[in-house]
C-alpha cells in the first residue's frame, strides 16, 4: 500500500471558477504510476470543489450565473454581514457544493471524464489564499 499527502496553495482572483485539473495531475504524476483512490479536501467555509466541463467556457459562467441568482448578495438577507455582503453568500454557495472529491486513480491517471475538469469554486468576491489537501492511496 502506498500513501502521499501534499498540501496545495493557490490564490484565486476573485469569484469564479479557478481550473486546477492540471496542478493536481502533475502532482499526482509525481508519486509515480499505480492504481488507487485521490482524495480532494479543500480546507474553507467560503469556496468549494466541483468536477465541471472543461471544454465549453459558457458552462462555467452559466453555472457561476446560476448560483449568482440562487444566492443574492443582499446583505438585508442575512445576519452575518460582519465580513462583507459577499461572505454568509460565499458560505450559502459552499453549503450547496462540496468541499471534497474522491477521484479513482488508474495506472497514475485521474479516471476523469473526457470534458471533466477540477475546480476550486471562489464564492468570495476578492482574491483569496486558498489551500487543499491532497491524499493519493493505493498501490
Amino acid at each position: 500500500m502506498k500513501q502521499a499527502q501534499h498540501t496545495l496553495s493557490l490564490a484565486t482572483p476573485g469569484q469564479g471558477l479557478v481550473d486546477i485539473t492540471e496542478t493536481v495531475a502533475a502532482w499526482l504524476a509525481a508519486q509515480g504510476p499505480g492504481d488507487g483512490l485521490l482524495t480532494l479536501f479543500l480546507r474553507h467555509t467560503s469556496a468549494s470543489l466541483l468536477i465541471q466541463e472543461n471544454a465549453d467556457p459558457d458552462v462555467l459562467h452559466d453555472l457561476e450565473a446560476f448560483f449568482r441568482r440562487l444566492v443574492p448578495e443582499e446583505s438585508r438577507l442575512y445576519r452575518h454581514t460582519a465580513e462583507g455582503p459577499d461572505d454568509m453568500p460565499a458560505h450559502i454557495k459552499a453549503a450547496l457544493t462540496q468541499c471534497h472529491l474522491a477521484i479513482p486513480i488508474r495506472a497514475g491517471r485521474m479516471q476523469l471524464g473526457t470534458w471533466q475538469g477540477i475546480y476550486v469554486f471562489e464564492h468570495r468576491a476578492g482574491p483569496h489564499h486558498r489551500e487543499l489537501a491532497l491524499h493519493f492511496l493505493g498501490q
